[in-house]
């Protein structure tokens, strides 16, 4: 036993000894390993320097912004930044120079490409010690057509750097809605208006990145491991704008809007049984390129005002709704007092005893007036305004919504706010409050979203599914408030909206402007809000719209813009079959890159009418772009020598389609089709100006 015990003491003490002889190893070994500059033959110091990690950024592509028909309102695309190379060692062993070799000439030459003076030009190329310098601001941010521009010139030591921008093809084309984005010197965009705001995050997507090592020369080692974090692509994002509506309102807008003197104005379309908002223009507006802005409040949703008349048709409904209304019942018109104060009809002498039927399509104060004090309380008035959406937010995706104010107490309070006057409301409010009507008694929250789909996996994020509504008003109530707006429009305030085969019909409002200095109300005829909110077609809505105009010298501009839209959507849709013709019905195919023989044959064939510009041969750009539907001519352009086109009888539209084609401004004067026009040429002979006079025949 004690033989067992002295042998395994033998036993340890060995295994200790050898532990501190291996320990003894390992710590020679790495001192040797910090004193000796070579190991098996490599200099590890040099080794070290020359092996470096390096992680690289991989910048997710922001998402595009699609309309309904799948046409980009928004995307990335690649730009450029001109440089100007200063040093002379560039132009070492090389036959031909690469730095810039006369600064003046070089100026001389790219200021009217960039749009920079020559001067500052000259300051920037005569800077001493630099090796390159960036042409900006002018310099930033250009097309690949403005690179190639500055490329022919073939300006030694000129050269550019390959970046990204934020591009919009349409200018200035719903911008409130789009929005844009700011570009930082780092690379970072951020959207800072409309659904490039609201949806900046998932339009930005999510930057991965790249980690490995790479030798002195900026090489990656052979063989070496790589860490790669895959970015993920901004969700693109199609919304419920209809470009050929849109287009259609904004042309109706501006040509109104630029004859009325106003200070503002805005005009909404909507699908009256979904609550998708189609069309949305306002003036003034802006060109997210160039952010020539100058509110930064998006009118549909973030400014809120006192509506004036418009509200009478949802006091007229709550009234009707509650089961005592019989509109034959009289009253007397002119003016009436409410307490210590007196309420007056807009004439202020009135029309003497009238029925509240007579009196809604006459727009009488009193007539609502009176609703409120016989048959309708204070409490039930505010109740109705707040089911149909006024005094909240209506949740519609854009950023700066406010919820306006429906807010009284006391009868006169009651009694103005049943006419529109001391609450406040947004326009999508009022597109809100349309649908109950529209939509057979069911009020619908407006979109704007259709859906949201990652570009990476084609999956959809989220889907605009079709909406029930909140019902606020039974099919009677409905019926008979459309035929009350039906009398505005033929015998009533509305009657310059009519037209003979389009049943338009609405409501007319005129708001005074409260001055929050004085705390009273402008009395000059032109501080008001002019609108007109209304629905077409009568029997069954397909749209509701609302226009609006402020400091307006009247509301006639606004029924011209109301009344051209109408037309150009029955002609582009054919709702009613008023005016069907071939062209409408026609859909356009992709005729990029094809014989004009060609083209010519299949459009003649469909009695389809067409503009070829250029004499060329091959079809190079057209509109309206494939599988859209004809809206007058289609425009074909040819790679060949651009003449000058006969443009007598061109739309509006098709004239500055054609500007738009040929690359030149539009200048217009007038509305509706050209009757005489000219052209202003460069030096080449390249138009770059069309200037057209434009008459509009009477729709009535």
């Amino acid at each position: 036993m004690k033989q067992k015990v002295q042998n395994k003491i033998h036993v340890n003490k060995f295994v200790i000894l050898f532990g501190l002889f291996l320990f003894a190893i390992i710590i020679a070994r790495l001192v040797y390993l910090n004193l000796s500059p070579k190991i098996d033959g490599i200099n590890l110091s040099k080794f070290a320097k020359n092996r470096n990690t390096v992680k690289r950024t991989l910048n997710a592509n922001r998402g595009t912004i699609y309309d309904s028909n799948e046409e980009v309102l928004a995307e990335t695309v690649d730009s450029y930044t001109v440089v100007a190379f200063l040093d002379k060692s560039r132009s070492k062993n090389s036959t031909k120079p690469k730095h810039v070799v006369d600064v003046e000439e070089t100026a001389k030459a790219l200021s009217p490409l960039i749009n920079m003076s020559e001067e500052r030009l000259i300051e920037l190329m005569s800077q001493k010690g630099l090796y390159q310098v960036e042409l900006g601001p002018g310099g930033k941010g250009l097309t690949e057509l403005q690179k190639e521009e500055i490329e022919k010139l073939e300006l030694p030591g000129i050269g550019f750097i390959p970046t990204q921008k934020r591009y919009y093809p349409n200018l200035d084309f719903a911008s409130y809605v789009i929005g844009y984005v700011r570009e930082y010197d780092d690379g970072k965009t951020v959207g800072e208006m409309g659904i490039e705001a609201k949806f900046n995050s998932e339009l930005t997507g999510v930057n991965g990145s790249v980690t490995y090592q790479q030798d002195a020369n900026g090489y990656k080692l052979i063989n070496s491991p790589e860490i790669r974090i895959e970015k993920e692509d901004g969700y693109d994002i199609y919304l419920t704008i209809d470009s050929n509506v849109q287009l259609m309102t904004e042309r109706a807008l501006n040509d109104a809007f630029s004859r009325s003197g106003a200070s503002k104005a805005i005009f909404i379309v909507a699908e009256a049984k979904t609550g998708k908002i189609i069309a949305s223009a306002t003036k003034p507006s802006f060109d997210p390129n160039v952010k020539n802005i100058t509110n930064y409040l998006d009118p549909l949703v973030s400014y809120s005002y006192e509506p004036g008349s418009t509200m009478k048709t949802f006091t007229y409904m709550a009234t009707i709704e509650k089961g005592n209304y019989n509109g034959q019942d009289t009253y007397h018109s002119g003016t009436m007092k409410i307490d210590e104060y007196t309420i007056k009809d807009w004439n202020t002498y009135g029309w003497g005893d009238i029925s509240y039927d007579y009196g809604y399509a006459q727009s009488s104060n009193l007539g609502v007036a009176n609703l409120t004090q016989k048959y309708l309380t204070g409490q039930e008035l505010k109740d109705y305004l707040k089911k149909l959406g006024f005094g909240s937010k209506t949740g519609i995706e854009l950023p700066g919504e406010v919820s306006g104010k429906v807010d009284f107490t006391y009868k006169i309070e009651v009694a103005t706010a049943s006419f529109g006057q001391g609450i406040t409301i947004t326009p999508v409010q009022m597109i809100k409050a349309l649908t109950a009507i529209s939509n057979d008694g069911y009020v619908l929250n407006p979109t704007i979203v259709e859906k949201i789909v990652s570009p990476d996996t084609g999956e959809i994020i989220y889907q605009n599914k079709p909406q029930k509504g909140t019902k606020v008003a039974s099919q009677e109530t409905v019926n008979k408030i459309k035929s009350l707006m039906n009398d505005v429009v033929t015998i009533g305030t509305g009657t310059s909206y009519n037209m003979d085969g389009y049943d338009i019909i609405g409501k007319t409002g005129t708001a005074e402007v409260y001055n929050a200095n004085t705390g009273r109300y402008y009395k000059t005829t032109y501080r008001n809000i002019r609108s007109f909110a209304g629905m077409y077609p009568k029997d069954n809505p397909k749209y509701v719209m609302y226009i609006a105009f402020e400091n307006a010298a009247s509301s006639s501009q606004m029924a011209d813009a109301v009344k051209s839209l109408i037309q150009d959507i029955e002609a582009y849709y054919n709702l009613t079959n008023v005016r069907a013709t071939t062209n409408y019905a026609y859909k356009v195919g992709n005729y990029s890159n094809k014989k004009v023989v060609d083209v010519k044959t299949e459009l003649d064939n469909n009695g389809i009418s067409y503009e070829l510009i250029g004499d060329g041969d091959i079809i190079i750009d057209q509109y309206p772009t494939k599988d859209n539907y004809v809206d007058g001519k289609i425009l074909l352009k040819t790679n060949g020598n651009i003449g000058d086109t006969d443009l007598r009888g061109f739309s509006s539209k098709s004239l500055r389609n054609y500007c738009r084609l040929i690359n030149a401004e539009c200048n217009l004067n007038g509305s509706g089709y050209v009757t005489d026009h000219n052209f202003e040429k460069d030096g080449t002979g390249k138009i770059i100006k069309v200037n057209a006079e434009l008459y509009l025949p009477s729709a009535e």
